[in-house]
């Protein structure tokens, strides 16, 4: 067994072997067309998110878990690092809400997507500090700052392309799946 398998856990490499195969999905030229799908609760995406932020830390967020429900819903609870969005953006948290949205705070934020062919947007549904609800154009604004500062550079104003060739994503019950 290899030193990566030992030291990657198993939720992990699951994930890393999906993604491996919807690469080589795409690397295929030619009709028809691979077809690869997936199926993941959102359990194990919470698990592999752990894995991943520690893997690779990601600019402003320290960690995310997620629950998935029907209808492309879903909720997440993520602690964030307000004062680095603060010192990317001066301004960007509201005058009211800097006395406690300071250093890294967790946020509960429900979204809906709609991901066809190959793209992906999203909107707010509610996000929550405590029991605070926090305005809609913050909570954009301040993804759009957090996402922007990701190496991939995304641009939440408008779709984003699904990766490795994906198609269509849905939510069924706790679950998201997905094709290409």
């Amino acid at each position: 067994m290899a030193a990566d398998a030992l030291t990657t856990p198993p939720i992990a490499q699951k994930f890393l072997g999906m993604f491996q195969g919807f690469r080589d999905a795409a690397a295929l030229s030619g009709s028809p067309r691979h077809h690869v799908s997936f199926a993941v609760s959102d359990s194990e995406i919470t698990d592999y998110m752990r894995y991943a932020l520690r893997a690779t830390p990601r600019p402003g967020l320290e960690s995310v878990s997620v629950k998935i429900f029907p209808q492309n819903y879903v909720s997440t609870f993520a602690v964030i690092d307000f004062d680095a969005l603060e010192r990317w953006t001066p301004g960007t948290i509201p005058a009211m809400l800097r006395p406690i949205l300071r250093g890294k705070q967790s946020i509960w934020l429900d979204y809906r997507f709609v991901a066809n062919d190959s793209k992906v947007s999203f909107s707010v549904e509610k996000a929550y500090f405590d029991k605070i609800p926090l305005p809609g154009f913050f909570v954009e604004k301040m993804i759009r700052i957090v996402a922007a500062r990701q190496p991939e550079h995304y641009d939440t104003r408008k779709p984003l392309p699904l990766p490795f060739g994906l198609r269509h994503v849905w939510t069924e019950g706790n679950v998201v799946k997905g094709n290409n």
